[in-house]
C-alpha cells in the first residue's frame, strides 16, 4: 500500500458518541429487577450517579402488577433505556452518550456493564456503536 502524506496529515475526527446496545436473555438476576418499577428506578439511577453521568429526568412505567418494566432516563450527556419481560427473563438496554465536552465513553461503559451485571444473563448479546 502506498504512504498518503496528505491522508496521513488529515487531523483524526473525534467521535460525537458512544451506543451501547445490550439484548440479555435468561437473566438470573432478582426479580425485583423485572417487576418492580421502584426498584429498576431506584437501580439505574444509583448506576447512573456512580458512572459520573448526570441525570436531567426519567420515567419508569410498569405494565400490571407482575408485568414488565420500561424506563427511561434522560441524561445531560444523553440516555439510558431499558425494558424487562419477566415471564422471559429478558432485558434489553440501550445506553448512548455523547463526547461532546468530554470523552464519556469510559462512564458509558461503566454503566452498561455495571446493569447487565445485575440481570446477571446467560446469553447476553451486546453491540457497540460509534457515533459519527
Amino acid at each position: 500500500m502506498m504512504y498518503s502524506p496528505v491522508a496521513a496529515l488529515q487531523p483524526v475526527k473525534p467521535r460525537l458518541g458512544i451506543h451501547l446496545i445490550g439484548d440479555l436473555y435468561r437473566c438470573r438476576g432478582d426479580i425485583r429487577y423485572f417487576v418492580d418499577r421502584h426498584c429498576l428506578r431506584t437501580l439505574c439511577l444509583e448506576t447512573v450517579r456512580k458512572a459520573g453521568l448526570t441525570v436531567l429526568g426519567e420515567l419508569f412505567h410498569q405494565f400490571g402488577e407482575a408485568g414488565g418494566v420500561t424506563g427511561a432516563v434522560v441524561l445531560a450527556e444523553s440516555h439510558l433505556a431499558i425494558h424487562t419481560w419477566p415471564e422471559k427473563r429478558y432485558v434489553t438496554l440501550d445506553v448512548y452518550v455523547c463526547n461532546y465536552s468530554q470523552d464519556n465513553r469510559g462512564k458509558a461503559q461503566a454503566l452498561f456493564n455495571q446493569l447487565v451485571a445485575v440481570f446477571d444473563p446467560e446469553l447476553p448479546r451486546t453491540q457497540c456503536v460509534e457515533r459519527e
